[in-house]
C-alpha cells in the first residue's frame, strides 16, 4: 500500500524510486543487511555505500555506536567478490576478540588471525591482525599481501598513541593504492582534517561523521548515598550545549555535605530514584563557584554504598573505573566483605562452571599463587576487576561473564575502554585525575568520553548513565566541561625510526623516502600549524619586552646579575647533587658484609629502629640488601634505596643456628632478645641517621667565586634588588618559552624529513648506511666503538637534506639488512648488541632474560633497579648486562650528538625474573623475583617472545638464532602460553 506522499509523485518518478529500491535490494550491501538482526543507522548506509562503490571511507563516531558494522561490511565484500581482507587492530585483546567475533559469522576456514605471537590460518581470505604485523608485511613485501582489496583499520585514532602511533602511519603510507582502506575512528574534532590528508595519500575518501549516541547518555553526580542530575532539567542529553545549566538540587546537597564536612544525604531532600533534572526550574550556570565558598572535608562515598544503591536505582550492570590496579583489587574486597551479593543461586552455579572450564588447564598449585578461590568467589557474587595486571585468562573470563550478563560490577582501570567490546548501563567514576606514568593529570574530555562511552547497550538499554562520585576534589562545573566538551583533536605522533630508515632505504632512494615522509599526517599538521604558533610567538616577544622594562636597573645590567644568581643556584644544586651521592655510597657500605646476629640502627620517621641481620646479599647494581627481623617480630627486606642514611651496626645477639624465620615463636624469641638486650643497655646507641654527613657548599672554590661576583656588581646594592630579581624571573621563563617556540616553529617546516636526515646520519656513522652499492659492507665492524668522538666530528657539518647539499647516495649496508628485520622499539641497540656479539655465549634462558632488558619498563621510578643478578655481576648473565648497558649509553650519547630524542635506557628489573621462568622454576618463584602481578609478567613475557622471534629470524649467527629459537619454547609455557586465543 503506497501512501499519499507517493501517490503524488510522477509516473517517472515513482518508476526511478523503484528501480532504485531492486537495485539496493540485490546490491553487496542489501544482502549484508538482510543478514542482520537489526535496522542500520544513517551514517553506516552512508559509509557501506561508500565502500561498496569503491571508495575509502573514515568514519568517526561515538563508542557504542556501531562504527564496526561498516568493517563487517568490508569483511562480507571482500569475501563476495574474491578479494582479502585484513582486519587490524591496536591491541591483541581487542584482535582476539574480533577474530571470534568474525568466526561466529563466516567460519574458522574463513578467518584467521596475526597477532606476533599468535598464528592461526594466516593464509585465510580474511585476516585479523594487529597493525604491526600489517606494517611487517608491507616492508617484507610479504606474498601474503597478493589479492588485498580491503583494510580495516579499528580504532584508527591509536594514530595519536605516542607508542603505537607511527605504524599506523607508515601502513596508511605504503598500503598499494588498490587497496581500499575503511577507517573507523572515536569521535574527533578535526575528523575533516584527517579526511583530508587521507584523501590526499590515499585517494578519495568519504568523510562521515556521526556525533549522536544511540543510546542516550545521562549525567550524574553522586553525592553520600543518593544519585542526583548533573544538568538541569531543561538539558536534553541527547543535545548538551557548552556552560549548560547545572541542576539546583546538586548543588545544594553539596553545599549541605560541605557546611557539615559530610557527603551523607539529608533525610528529606533528594530524590528516591534518578533525579530528571530537579524541582527547581532555574537555570544554574557558575554554580561550582558557590559550592567552594564551603571548605568542609567530604569524602566519597564508600565503594559498597555506590554499589548498593546502583542496584537500588536498576543501573547495574555498571563499570566503576579506578586508575589504580591495587584500588581495583581493593574494591572486589571492600565489596565483598560488606556482604554484597548480586546473583542468584542459579548464576553464581553457572558462574562457577564458566570459571573452572576457562581455568582447568592452570596446576592447582599455580591457581594457589595466583588467588583464585578470592578471585571465584567474587565472581559468583557478580564482582570483578580488570586491568593490566590479572593474568590473561582471568581477564578473559571477567570479559566473557560480564558480556553474558553474569558479573554485575567490574572495578576497572582505563584499559577496558581502549576498544574491548563491554558494554553497560551505567559507568561510574571515582576520581578525575590520573597517572600517566610520570604525573598525576586531570581527564581530557576525550578521555572522559571514552570511558563513560561504555554506558548503554544498544539493543538492550533505553539510555545510559555516567556517574561521578563526589568528594571535595570534584567540581561539578568541572564535570559539566568534561562532558559538554566536543573538542577532541586527532594529533598525529609520527617519528621516524631506524627500522623505518632503512627499510624505506632498502626500497627507494633517499631522496624519494624522503619525500615519502614529507606526505606523513605529522608533516601535514605541522604545515597547518605554523601559521598559528607564529602569531602565539609575537605576544610572547611582547611579554619578554615587558618583563625586560620592568627589571631595568639604574645602578647596572640587571640581566647579567640575574645570570649570576641561576649560575649560583645551578652550582648550589649541583654540589647538593654530589654530596647526596656520596651519602648513598657511604650508606651503601655501612650494609655490607655485615654477619649473621649484628645489631643495626637505621632512620626510621623520626625515630630510630632496630632489628637483627638475619642475612646479607648482594642486591645487584642497587646496592646490597639486609634481611632482618625488627623489634616487632617482623622480617622485612632492607634496601640501601629505602635507606637514604644507612644503618649503624650497635652490637649483636645470638641467632640459633636452625632460625626459621617462618616459624612464629622462633621469631617471638629472637625479637625478645633483641628488646632485652635494647633495655639492658648492652647496645651501643645508634646516631639518629646514620651515614649522614655535615652540610654546606663553603669550601668550593667556584661557588665563592660567584659570591664574591655577585656581591660586586653594581646592582647588588640597590633598594628595589628583588622587584628588580622577580621580574628578571618572569623574563627568564618568557624568554625560554619563546625561544623555544621559535625553535619550534622552525623545525615545524620540513621537521619529519630533517629528522630522518639525523637518523640516517646515525645509520651512516653506525655502518648500517654506506655510500657504496646495494648490500655492501664498508667495514661496520666495531664501528660503535667512540661513536661519539665521530659524531662530535660531524656535528657541525651540513646535514643531507638541507638546501644546497647533495643529497647522499646511501645504500643499505649488509648489516642494515638485518636491522630491517629488528620492529622492537629499541631497534638499534638490539642490532649493537647483535652485532658486537655481547650474547653470543649465553644459554637459551640466559638469552631471554637479558633480552627483556630491551622491552621492559618499571612502572614508576621507585620500581626502577635490578634485583640479584643469575650468576652474579662476574658470570655470564652479568657480563652481557654490564655490555649491553654500555652499548645502550654510546648510542645516547651519539643521540644527543645528533639532537635526535633519546632512546630510554635498559631495564634490568625483569632479569632475574624471567631467567627464573625461563629455567622451569615455579610461577610463585618468578613472581616473587618480579614483584609484579601475574598479568603483568605474562604481558612483559610476551614482548620478550616478541623480541626472541625476531633474534630468531634476523641474528647474525645460525648458533645464536638457533639459542634464541630454544629461549622462545622455555618462555612460552604455563601462564604465558594459556593467554592465546
Amino acid at each position: 500500500m503506497t501512501s499519499s506522499a507517493e501517490d503524488t509523485r510522477s509516473p517517472a518518478q515513482r518508476y526511478a524510486a523503484a528501480r532504485r529500491r531492486r537495485q539496493a535490494e540485490h546490491s553487496e550491501l542489501g544482502r549484508f543487511r538482510r543478514g542482520l538482526e537489526f535496522e542500520l543507522d544513517d551514517f553506516q548506509v552512508r559509509a557501506c555505500e561508500a565502500v561498496e562503490s569503491g571508495h575509502g571511507v573514515l568514519v568517526a563516531a561515538p563508542t557504542g555506536a556501531g562504527k564496526t558494522v561498516v568493517g563487517e561490511f568490508a569483511v562480507h565484500l571482500g569475501l563476495a567478490t574474491g578479494r582479502k581482507t585484513f582486519y587490524t587492530t591496536p591491541i591483541k585483546a581487542l584482535s582476539n576478540q574480533k577474530y571470534l567475533d568474525l568466526i561466529a559469522v563466516h567460519g574458522k576456514a574463513s578467518v584467521g588471525l596475526l597477532t606476533g605471537d599468535t598464528t592461526i590460518n594466516g593464509s585465510a581470505p580474511v585476516v585479523v591482525m594487529t597493525t604491526e604485523v600489517l606494517r611487517n608485511m608491507l616492508y617484507a613485501s610479504s606474498p601474503t599481501l597478493d589479492g588485498l582489496g580491503f583494510v580495516v583499520m579499528d580504532e584508527v585514532h591509536y594514530l595519536a598513541d605516542r607508542f603505537r602511533g607511527p605504524v599506523w602511519e607508515e601502513v596508511i603510507i605504503h598500503l598499494d593504492a588498490a587497496v581500499q582502506l575503511v577507517s573507523l575512528s572515536a569521535t574527533v574534532s578535526n575528523a575533516e582534517e584527517f579526511g583530508e590528508w587521507l584523501t590526499m595519500v590515499r585517494g578519495n575518501t568519504e568523510v562521515i561523521v556521526s556525533e549522536v549516541r544511540p543510546v542516550p547518555l545521562w549525567q550524574h553526580m553522586m553525592v553520600g548515598n543518593r544519585l542526583y542530575d548533573l544538568y538541569s532539567s531543561h538539558v536534553d542529553p541527547a543535545d548538551v550545549r557548552a556552560d549548560p545549566p547545572l541542576n539546583p538540587d546538586l548543588l545544594e546537597a553539596i553545599r549541605r555535605a560541605r557546611r557539615t564536612g559530610s557527603a551523607r544525604a539529608v533525610p528529606g531532600r533528594g530524590p528516591k530514584n534518578v533525579q530528571r533534572g530537579g524541582r527547581g526550574s532555574r537555570h544554574h550556570r557558575g554554580g561550582g563557584r558557590e559550592v567552594a565558598r564551603f571548605p568542609g572535608r567530604v569524602r566519597p562515598a564508600p565503594r559498597p554504598v555506590v554499589v548498593e544503591r546502583l542496584d537500588r536505582e536498576a543501573l547495574l550492570p555498571a563499570i566503576v573505573f579506578i586508575f589504580s590496579r591495587a584500588g581495583c583489587e581493593a574494591a572486589v574486597q571492600q565489596t565483598v566483605a560488606a556482604g554484597i551479593r548480586l546473583t542468584t543461586a542459579a548464576e553464581a552455579a553457572t558462574i562457577r562452571e564458566v570459571v573452572e572450564a576457562s581455568c582447568a588447564a592452570v596446576p592447582p598449585e599455580d591457581l594457589a599463587v595466583l588467588g583464585f578461590e578470592a578471585w571465584a568467589n567474587a565472581l559468583k557474587r557478580g564482582v570483578a576487576a580488570h586491568h593490566a595486571g590479572l593474568l590473561p585468562v582471568f581477564k578473559e573470563t571477567v570479559e566473557q561473564l560480564f558480556a553474558a550478563g553474569y558479573v554485575k560490577v567490574v572495578y576497572a582501570t582505563e584499559t577496558l575502554a581502549l576498544g574491548i567490546n563491554m558494554p553497560a548501563r551505567s559507568v561510574v567514576l571515582e576520581s578525575l585525575v590520573k597517572w600517566n606514568g610520570s604525573a598525576h593529570v586531570q581527564l581530557t574530555p576525550g578521555e572522559y568520553t571514552q570511558l563513560t562511552g561504555r554506558a548503554g547497550r544498544r539493543g538492550i538499554d533505553v539510555e545510559g548513565h555516567a556517574v561521578v562520585v563526589y568528594s571535595d576534589e570534584i567540581d561539578p562545573v568541572a564535570v559539566a566541561g568534561l562532558a559538554s566538551r566536543r573538542t577532541y583533536p586527532l594529533r598525529s605522533a609520527f617519528h621516524p625510526t631506524y627500522n623505518m630508515a632503512v627499510n624505506l632505504l632498502g626500497a627507494l632512494p633517499y631522496d624519494q623516502a624522503r619525500e615519502v615522509l614529507e606526505t606523513s599526517f605529522a608533516q601535514f599538521q605541522a604545515d597547518r600549524g605554523v601559521v598559528g604558533m607564529a602569531r602565539q610567538a609575537r605576544k610572547h616577544a611582547e611579554a619578554v619586552t615587558q618583563y625586560a622594562e620592568q627589571m631595568r636597573c639604574h645602578m647596572g645590567d640587571f640581566t647579567e646579575y640575574a645570570e649570576l644568581r641561576r649560575q649560583i643556584k645551578e652550582r648550589e644544586g649541583a654540589l647538593s647533587r654530589e654530596r647526596s651521592l656520596a651519602h648513598r655510597r657511604e650508606a651503601r657500605r655501612s650494609m655490607e658484609g655485615l654477619p649473621r646476629g649484628t645489631v643495626v640502627g637505621y632512620s626510621r620517621g623520626r625515630r630510630t629502629a632496630h632489628a637483627v641481620v638475619l642475612e646479607t646479599f648482594d642486591g645487584g647494581f642497587d646496592g646490597p640488601e639486609l634481611r632482618v627481623l625488627t623489634d616487632e617480630r617482623q622480617v622485612r627486606t632492607l634496601t640501601s634505596t629505602e635507606l637514604p642514611h644507612g644503618v649503624s651496626a650497635v652490637g649483636s645477639v645470638r641467632v640459633p643456628k636452625n632460625f626459621n624465620p617462618r616459624n612464629p615463636a622462633q621469631r617471638r624469641d629472637l625479637a625478645s632478645s633483641l628488646r632485652n638486650a635494647l633495655s639492658e643497655g648492652r647496645l651501643a646507641d645508634a646516631p639518629g641517621r646514620p651515614g649522614r654527613g655535615g652540610g654546606g657548599h663553603g669550601g668550593d672554590a667556584e661557588l665563592s667565586r660567584l659570591r664574591e661576583r655577585l656581591r660586586a656588581h653594581p646592582c647588588h646594592g640597590c633598594s628595589h634588588r628583588e622587584d628588580h630579581a622577580r621580574w628578571a624571573q618572569r623574563w627568564e621563563r618568557a624568554k625560554e618559552e619563546q625561544d623555544q617556540l621559535l625553535a619550534k616553529i622552525q623545525r615545524r617546516t620540513g621537521s619529519i624529513a630533517e629528522d630522518f636526515d639525523r637518523v640516517c646520519a646515525v645509520l651512516a656513522e653506525l655502518g648500517y648506511l654506506g655510500d657504496g652499492p646495494a648490500g655492501a659492507t664498508d667495514g661496520p665492524a666495531g664501528a660503535a666503538e667512540g661513536t661519539a668522538g665521530a659524531a662530535e666530528g660531524t656535528a657541525g657539518a651540513a646535514q643531507p637534506g638541507e638546501r644546497g647539499a647533495q643529497p647522499p647516495a646511501w645504500r643499505v649496508t649488509e648489516d642494515g639488512r638485518w636491522l630491517a628485520r629488528l620492529y622492537a622499539e629499541k631497534d638499534l641497540l638490539l642490532a649493537e648488541c647483535l652485532r658486537a656479539g655481547v650474547w653470543d655465549k649465553l644459554s637459551p634462558a640466559e638469552l631471554a632474560a637479558v633480552v627483556s632488558t630491551t622491552v621492559y619498563e618499571a612502572r614508576s621510578p621507585e620500581q626502577r633497579g635490578p634485583g640479584p643478578i643469575p650468576g652474579g655481576r662476574h658470570g655470564r648473565v652479568g657480563q652481557a648486562l654490564g655490555e649491553t648497558t654500555a652499548i645502550s649509553s654510546r648510542l645516547a650519547e651519539l643521540e644527543r650528538l645528533h639532537h635526535l630524542p633519546v632512546t630510554e635506557p635498559v631495564d634490568l628489573g625483569l632479569v632475574g625474573a624471567v631467567h627464573l621462568w625461563a629455567s622451569g622454576a615455579p610461577l610463585a618463584d618468578a613472581l616473587r623475583a618480579a614483584e609484579l602481578g601475574a598479568g603483568d609478567f605474562v604481558r612483559w613475557c610476551k614482548q620478550v617472545l616478541d623480541v626472541l622471534d625476531q633474534l630468531a629470524t634476523a641474528a647474525p649467527s645460525a648458533r645464536l638464532a638457533q639459542r634464541a629459537h630454544e629461549a622462545m619454547g622455555l618462555v612460552r609455557r604455563g601462564v604465558v602460553a594459556w593467554s592465546n586465543v
